[in-house]
């Protein structure tokens, strides 16, 4: 996972030192990723931290979009009860099969959950608040905590990436959705709050890995709601950069009104607002993903 340092690094002309993005690291380069011969199977990322409203969702929908721009098939996971990832794509989530009938097994075939969005090479499994009875349903099943896996399973070879956006908590959903996937992407709000959780976090994913799924990674943190006008965004990215170095991506998501705006218009921000800024750091991450090896 540690990414190379290479050419690809900008300098300044007549400058030794290479220019410095807000991470304080050499800008790299990530360059447009070439067209895939085939598709499939799917790596499976979950979006995950216990905190709400770090940017999960938002992360999910617009990563997602990029990588469907990309021509990467790409499948969204709505794991969370209030449904907020299948609103913000449109997508009908009451009297349809969801995300709860396939864990629970009312629904044996994903392919009647997934719907289509408006956007090209973008489906999601969409959930509504029938997933909060979950937990509950699940504590006497066996291997709970592989439900999830063995469902996506089935569709995994239909997409080259499945992201899983997860509920703000450390549950059964939660550690179902480790157990599926192959890597862990953590959005982070760049407030000090957020930054005291992520500890905790990485402790959940390393029981996940030394229990039930080895083959976890942490592929990055993402800094989120970054406002480079106050002393305090920037004194929480130097941190996260100085306690996790490499796995911190050197995409960093700014704050900005047109994400709720483009929330509202159920659209991702590179349909809503392609020529936004916004929109070109959800495709550097969608790029700075491919480039790391993290997503073929």
């Amino acid at each position: 996972m540690t990414k190379k340092k290479d050419s690809s690094a900008a300098e300044l002309p007549g400058l030794e030192s290479p220019v410095l993005g807000v991470t304080g690291r050499p800008i790299t380069v990530f360059r447009k990723p070439k067209a895939l011969k085939g598709h499939g199977p799917a790596r499976i990322i979950a979006l995950c931290n216990q905190k709400g409203g770090v940017g999960k969702t938002t992360t999910t929908i617009n990563l997602g979009a990029a990588l469907a721009e990309y021509g990467r098939r790409v499948l969204c996971v709505d794991f969370d009860p209030q449904g907020a990832l299948s609103a913000g794509l449109a997508v009908v989530t009451h009297d349809v099969p969801n995300i709860y009938d396939l864990l629970v097994g009312t629904v044996k075939d994903p392919l009647e959950a997934i719907q289509h969005t408006q956007t090209k090479n973008l489906d999601v499994i969409p959930a509504n608040i029938d997933l909060s009875a979950a937990e509950v349903h699940l504590v006497n099943e066996v291997a709970r905590e592989q439900i999830l896996a063995r469902v996506l399973r089935k569709v995994a070879n239909d997409y080259d990436v499945i992201l899983i956006d997860c509920q703000p908590s450390l549950g059964i959903l939660t550690v179902n959705a480790l157990t599926a996937s192959h890597g862990v992407l953590i959005p982070l709000e760049c407030e000090y709050f957020a930054l005291r959780g992520v500890a905790l976090l990485v402790e959940t994913i390393d029981k996940v890995r030394d229990r039930l799924n080895p083959a976890l990674e942490l592929d990055g943190i993402l800094a989120t709601m970054y406002d480079s006008r106050t002393l305090h965004s920037r004194e929480v990215l130097e941190r996260v950069v100085e306690t996790f170095g490499d796995k911190v991506f050197e995409t960093v998501i700014s704050r900005t009104v047109k994400f709720p705006d483009a929330s509202v218009a159920a659209a991702p921000i590179t349909e809503f607002a392609p020529e936004h800024p916004a929109a070109e750091s959800y495709r550097q991450l969608a790029r700075e993903l491919i480039q790391r090896g993290a997503i073929a």
